[in-house]
């Protein structure tokens, strides 16, 4: 996925599925368009937190 579209689903007002690396859900929390990296959460956690590459990032 590219940066854009990871802070549209991030702005959206319905819950849009994403996955990292097409296998963990994951919910964004904050997307760095500039160097195509965003924030996430793995699952329901909210104390995992990670800060990946947008390309790893798959909208399911």
């Amino acid at each position: 996925m590219d940066a854009n579209r990871a802070k549209a689903i991030y702005e959206a007002k319905e819950n849009i599925s994403v996955k990292l690396d097409g296998e963990q859900p994951i919910w964004i929390e904050h997307v760095d368009v500039e160097n195509q990296m965003a924030t996430v959460q793995i699952g329901n956690n909210p104390l995992e937190t990670h800060t990946v590459r947008v390309d790893r990032l798959v909208e399911s």
